[in-house]
């Protein structure tokens, strides 16, 4: 018998939505004690699973999980069920027939018993195991407008976070304290969706997180940290170059799209020109009448004869489709590397200056989003701003150098994440930190290149035209 105590911990993952569907996701991980002499908890990586789990399995969580059982998932309206799903296959199902701009609550049963039902237990940084704090699950989520709707909608965007938690180091902590704020600004402000930057997650020898190309080591970069948001709002990420083998060892796009879902949301696009997928991701969404997000992958292509994903000849000529057709009234590009950086590690990226800026300022494109450098910049080159943030969990406390070549306005060496509000005429982002003694979210400071503090609040309003 076994000389440790086994405990497993349910999660429960919104993993896609739109105006009539949603991909609801469910699994979990393993934790194990009693082989330490400080009697703390400690996650059961993978390759020990074998040794841990009742039944053999390799993957505990994400879209290639074994079954745990026969899954039904059950969605409410009013208080009556109006959907519903089952699955013996899978860890995940998509529930359709849905109305847009629709509040709803679901439930998932495993062999009848509910998933993540009841007090969970949470990693406690401070304590450095897990432990019962009062967390349950409100498992409600609200569909998006339909794409003729007029709808304002609030987003929130997170880059370079994917750090980890787990051993309390100040990068760490940082990333709790955002991710504590995002998930106040869900019921303060009505987030619908989260954007992320890229660098989902982080190399193991300099961060805490892992290699990030095993289920356990998201545990810390990503489930937990954003727990009660990922059951309540999907994410839309992008490929930073920590997840990508731009800067280390190994390549994590598999697990990307394993645990945020990314074949199962967006393959299907590939055939009516909303994606361009394998090898990169690129991919398009719209959200009611007045937003349209572009994810386009800017990291290094070591597996083609070009310089970045966007060069191939396949994604060159879906970003120029893209951003040459027809789309909502703000029309957002996202993507990991900016095209104009003030630094003070990074600086303009040159091949997105030369062959993306051209295609944004025909198209009409005002806003685009990027991380990479970890920290805040606001700058404005011919009519568009560039907004930088990858501040969520990295970040990097020197000053920017070169303002006059990024087009800077305003900047902040402060962890942060951006609340967003659009409707027709007007987008105005805010960059915010932590949640303050009387329950707000506080806004970080922020600086023109001469030092002034300047309005914490970026507003754009539509060119006409």
């Amino acid at each position: 018998m076994a000389d440790f105590e086994v405990h497993f911990e349910e999660f429960l993952h919104l993993a896609g939505l739109g105006h009539d569907k949603a991909l609801v996701a469910w699994g979990g991980f393993y934790f194990r004690r009693g082989d330490s002499p400080y009697g703390e908890w400690r996650i059961v990586d993978d390759e020990e699973l074998a040794g841990v789990a009742p039944t053999a399995r390799s993957e505990t969580i994400g879209a290639g999980s074994e079954p745990f059982g026969h899954a039904t998932v059950e969605v409410e309206c009013d208080g009556r069920v109006v959907a519903r799903a089952e699955t013996e296959e899978h860890n995940h199902v998509w529930i359709t027939g849905l109305e847009p701009e629709t509040d709803y609550r679901y439930r998932v049963l495993v062999d009848g018993r509910p998933w993540g039902e009841g007090e969970l237990h949470d990693w406690s940084v401070e304590k450095a195991t897990l432990v019962r704090a009062g967390g349950r699950y409100v498992n409600r989520f609200r569909t998006f407008p339909s794409t003729a709707a007029d709808v304002p909608v609030t987003f929130a965007v997170l880059g370079d976070f994917g750090v980890g938690i787990v051993d309390g180091r100040l990068d760490g902590g940082r990333q709790l304290m955002i991710a504590r704020a995002l998930e106040r600004a869900l019921d303060t402000h009505g987030v619908r969706l989260v954007i992320t930057t890229g660098d989902n997650i982080y190399l193991g020898h300099q961060d805490s997180a892992g290699t990030g190309n095993e289920d356990d080591e998201w545990y810390s970069s990503f489930y937990q940290p954003y727990r009660y948001v990922l059951n309540r709002v999907p994410f839309f990420p992008t490929v930073g170059n920590h997840d990508a083998s731009d800067s280390e060892s190994s390549d994590d796009r598999a697990q990307l799209a394993d645990n945020l879902f990314l074949d199962h949301r967006f393959a299907h696009e590939v055939e009516s020109g909303s994606a361009s997928l394998g090898p990169g991701l690129f991919y398009r969404f719209q959200v009611g009448a007045n937003l349209e997000f572009i994810s386009i992958d800017t990291s290094i292509a070591t597996d083609m004869d070009v310089e970045h994903y966007f060069d191939d000849p396949a994604h060159s000529r879906w970003v120029r489709d893209t951003l040459g057709g027809q789309g909502a009234r703000w029309r957002i590009p996202f993507s990991h590397h900016p095209p104009f950086c003030a630094g003070p590690e990074h600086t303009n990226t040159s091949g997105m200056v030369e062959r993306l800026v051209p295609l944004f300022e025909a198209a009409g494109v005002q806003l685009v989003l990027s991380g990479h450098e970890h920290n805040f910049q606001h700058a404005v080159v011919n009519g568009i701003n560039y907004v930088v943030s990858g501040a969520a969990g990295k970040l990097r406390p020197e000053p920017p150098r070169q303002f006059e070549q990024a087009g800077t306005r305003a900047w902040a060496a402060a962890g942060h994440f951006l609340l967003a509000h659009a409707d027709a005429s007007r987008i105005a982002i805010h960059p915010l930190a932590g949640v303050g003694e009387d329950g707000t979210i506080e806004p970080i400071e922020l600086v023109d290149p001469d030092g002034r503090v300047v309005e914490p609040v970026i507003e754009i309003r539509r060119s006409k035209g």
